[in-house]
C-alpha cells in the first residue's frame, strides 16, 4: 500500500479532534465520513486549509471531508490511524441511521434481487422447452424417444433444481454463506427424500418430529423461508462460536438445525402457503382470467415507472411451478410491448423531426423485442399521445389474452420471439391465441396513434430540445482545436479540447449547481452536470474503464483511454444506504462502453430512504473551474450527449 496519503490522513484525524474525538469512520466516493463526539472540536479553518482537502461539510450528524476520488487510499490510511475504531467500516458499513422503508417496498425489492439473476436461467430454459414442444408439434420428435427426454432434461434442470439457485441468491441478498444456503436446499431435493416421499410411508426424526412427506423440486415459498431463517441461524451462530473453531462448527451446526427446520416445519409451512397461491391461481384462471392479462397489458408502462412490474413478474414463476403454466404476468407484459412497439414506429412515421424519427424507429424495433425502455422515456412519455395509444392497445389484447385463456409454458423473453414459450399441451391453440391478441394490441394501438398524432405530432424545434440534444454523437473527447494567438512578434499555439458526457440515465438534465449538495453544486469535486432520473438503469456516460467501483454500488470512477476521470454518483448520500436498493453493479477493472448499464437503482427505495435520487457526472481531474457547455435541456434519454466539459 501506498504510504503517500499517510501524513493527510495524520493531519484529517488531527484536526477533526483526534481518535478520542471519532466515534465512528467510514467512506463513500469522495469523502470521509466521520461521527464526532464533540464537533465543536473540529479545527475547521486549518482543515478547510489543508492541502488535499477540498472542502468540509456537516450533515445530518456526519462530519464529511471531501478528498476527492482518491478517497480510498487516504481512507486506509485514516484507518491505520484509528485502529480497530475505523475497521469494518468501508464503504458505509457504520451505523449511520436512516429511514426505515415500508414492508411492500422491502418485499418487493427482496422478490426482485433474488429472481434477477436467475432470469438467464429460466428465460434459456424457456426457449427450449418452447423449441422441444414445437419440435412434438410438428412431428419432428416424439415424446418417447431418448431425444426428447434428453433436450427435455436440458431444460427442466433448471426448474427442478429452481430451489438450489433460489437459496444461492438469496443467501447473496442476505449476506450470508451462497454455498451453505445452496447446501440446505440440496437437502430438500437429495434422492433419499424423494424415495421417501415417493413411497408414501410416515417419516419421522427422532420418532419425534414428523416430516411431512412434500416434493420440493420446483418450489419458490419453502425454500425463501428457509433462507430467512438460515440468515438468523447463521449470524447467531457467527457470534457465539469462537473463532478458532468456526469454520468447522458453524457450518455443521447449520446443517443440522436447518435440515431439521427445512424438513419438518419451514418447508412444509411453505409447501401449504403454495398450496394456497395454487388453488388461488386455479380459481383465477377459471373465474377470472381475463383480469391479470388486461391490467398488465393496459398498465405495464407505469409500473415500469415505479418499480412495481418487479413485484408482479416473479408471481409468474410461482403460478408456472404450481401449474406447469403462467398467465398472470407474461402474457399481458407481451402484448404491452408490442403495442408500445408499434406506437413508436407510427410516430416514426408520422413525425416531421429527424431526431425523433431516429429514437422512434429504433426504439419501435426493440420495442417489438421486448425492451421499451427507450419508448417509453425517449418517446412516450415526452409526447404523451403514444402512451396513451399503448396503454389502451396493450389493455384491448390483454383482454383477448384473459378471455381466450392465453397461457405460456415456459418463462422468456416478452417480444415477438416469446409466441414460442406458448407451446404446449400438444397444442399450438394457445400460440393461435397470443397472435390473435398481439394482432389486436398493434391495430388498436397504431390506429389510435396515427389518429392523434395529428393533434399532438408538432414538427417543432422544441420537440428536439424535450428529447435533448440535437447534438449527440458519440461520447468522448471532441476534436482538439488549434488557434494561434499572436502577440507581437511571438505566436503562442493554444490547445482547447472538451470531453463530452452522456446522459446517464432517463430524466430531466439539471444544472450542478443546483444539486442539494453543497460539495457537488459548488464545484469543490470539479464541473459537470446532473440529472433527476425517472429510470433507475445507470448507463455510462463515457466509455472508458471502471478505476472505482463502490461496493455499496451508488458511485463509480471511470477513466477514459485519454486519462479523464469521470464520477458517476447516484443520489445524495446514498453511501448510507450500504447497498440497500443497487443491484448487478459492474466491478472495478470492467471496461465499459458509453451507454452501457453500470448498475441498476430502485428510484423508490432511494426516496423512501430520505435521500434525493439526483444522479451526478463530474470531471474529477480536470480544472474545477472548467467551463461547462450544456447540450440538452428538460427531458433526455440515455445515450444522449448532455455536456461538454472543458478539459
Amino acid at each position: 500500500m501506498s504510504k503517500q496519503y499517510a501524513p493527510l490522513a495524520a493531519e484529517i484525524v488531527r484536526l477533526v479532534g483526534g481518535k478520542a474525538n471519532i466515534s465512528e469512520a467510514y467512506h463513500c466516493q469522495t469523502r470521509i465520513r466521520f461521527a464526532l463526539r464533540d464537533e465543536s472540536a473540529v479545527a475547521l479553518d486549518e482543515l478547510n486549509a489543508t492541502e488535499g482537502v477540498a472542502k468540509t461539510l456537516s450533515k445530518g450528524g456526519v462530519f464529511q471531508v471531501v478528498v476527492g476520488m482518491h478517497v480510498k487510499d487516504v481512507f486506509d490510511e485514516v484507518e491505520r490511524e484509528l485502529g480497530d475504531l475505523g475497521a469494518g467500516q468501508e464503504d458505509g458499513g457504520g451505523s449511520t441511521p436512516r429511514k426505515r422503508k415500508n414492508f411492500g417496498s422491502t418485499v418487493i425489492e427482496f422478490v426482485s434481487s433474488v429472481f434477477q439473476p436467475l432470469i438467464p436461467a429460466l428465460s434459456g430454459a424457456g426457449m427450449v422447452k418452447a423449441l422441444l414442444a414445437l419440435l412434438v408439434v410438428l412431428n419432428v420428435l416424439s415424446k418417447e424417444s431418448q431425444t426428447y427426454a434428453l433436450v427435455n432434461l436440458f431444460a427442466d434442470a433448471v426448474f427442478y433444481f429452481l430451489p438450489i439457485l433460489l437459496a444461492f441468491s438469496a443467501a447473496q441478498k442476505l449476506k450470508i454463506s451462497p454455498i451453505l444456503a445452496a447446501a440446505v436446499a440440496a437437502m430438500m431435493l437429495h434422492p433419499n427424500w424423494v424415495a421417501l416421499v415417493t413411497k408414501k410411508e410416515p417419516v419421522s426424526f427422532f420418532d419425534v418430529l414428523p416430516f411431512p412427506l412434500v416434493n420440493y423440486s420446483g418450489a419458490v415459498i419453502p425454500i425463501i423461508l428457509v433462507v430467512f431463517a438460515q440468515y438468523y441461524v447463521e449470524r447467531g451462530l457467527t457470534r457465539v462460536i469462537p473463532k478458532s473453531v468456526n469454520l468447522v462448527f458453524v457450518p455443521m451446526l447449520t446443517f443440522l438445525i436447518m435440515g431439521t427446520l427445512a424438513l419438518g416445519v419451514l418447508g412444509p409451512i411453505g409447501s401449504i402457503l403454495s398450496g394456497y397461491l395454487g388453488t388461488f391461481f386455479t380459481f383465477l384462471s377459471t373465474n377470472a382470467a381475463w383480469a391479470p392479462a388486461l391490467l398488465i397489458g393496459a398498465t405495464l408502462p407505469i409500473m415500469v415507472m415505479f418499480g412495481l412490474h418487479n413485484g408482479v413478474a416473479p408471481l409468474g414463476v410461482v403460478q408456472l411451478a404450481q401449474t406447469g403454466k403462467e398467465s398472470i404476468f407474461g402474457p399481458g407484459a407481451l402484448v404491452s410491448n408490442i403495442a408500445m412497439g408499434v406506437a413508436a414506429l407510427v410516430v416514426a412515421f408520422r413525425t416531421t423531426d429527424r431526431k425523433t424519427r431516429q429514437i422512434a424507429t429504433a426504439g419501435g424495433i426493440t420495442g417489438l423485442m421486448g425492451i421499451t425502455e427507450p419508448i417509453l422515456y425517449g418517446i412516450a412519455l415526452p409526447k404523451r399521445y403514444p402512451l396513451i395509444a399503448a396503454m389502451i392497445g396493450g389493455g384491448a389484447g390483454g383482454l383477448y389474452a384473459g378471455l381466450s385463456q392465453a397461457h405460456r409454458f415456459a418463462t422468456g423473453s416478452s417480444g415477438l420471439p416469446a409466441v414460442l414459450l406458448y407451446i404446449g399441451d400438444d397444442s399450438l391453440q394457445n400460440m393461435v391465441n397470443i397472435i390473435i391478441a398481439l394482432g389486436i394490441s398493434a391495430v388498436v394501438s397504431g390506429v389510435l396513434t396515427f389518429i392523434l398524432s395529428f393533434k399532438f405530432e408538432k414538427p417543432t424545434v422544441e420537440e428536439t430540445v424535450a428529447l435533448g440534444s440535437a447534438d449527440t454523437r458519440p461520447t468522448g473527447r471532441r476534436a482538439a482545436a488549434e488557434t494561434i494567438i499572436g502577440e507581437g512578434n511571438t505566436a503562442t499555439l493554444v490547445r482547447t479540447d472538451t470531453i463530452r458526457l452522456a446522459t446517464p440515465c432517463a430524466g430531466t438534465v439539471v444544472p450542478l449547481a443546483e444539486v442539494g449538495d453543497p460539495v457537488f453544486a459548488s464545484g469543490a469535486m470539479g464541473p459537470g452536470i446532473a440529472v433527476e432520473p425517472t429510470d433507475g438503469v445507470i448507463t455510462a456516460p463515457v466509455s472508458g474503464t471502471v478505476a472505482v467501483a463502490m461496493k455499496t454500488g451508488h458511485a463509480f470512477g471511470l477513466r477514459t483511454d485519454d486519462g479523464v476521470e469521470v464520477l458517476v454518483h447516484v443520489g445524495i448520500d446514498t453511501v448510507t444506504m450500504k447497498g440497500e436498493g443497487f443491484h448487478g453493479a459492474v466491478a472495478k477493472g470492467t471496461r465499459v462502453e458509453a451507454g452501457q448499464p453500470l448498475v441498476t437503482a430502485d428510484l423508490q427505495a432511494i426516496r423512501e430512504a430520505g435521500h434525493p435520487a439526483t444522479v451526478l457526472v463530474v470531471v474529477t481531474n480536470g480544472p474545477k473551474d472548467a467551463p461547462v457547455e450544456q447540450l440538452a435541456h428538460g427531458a433526455v434519454i440515455p445515450g444522449v450527449a448532455i455536456a461538454a466539459v472543458g478539459r
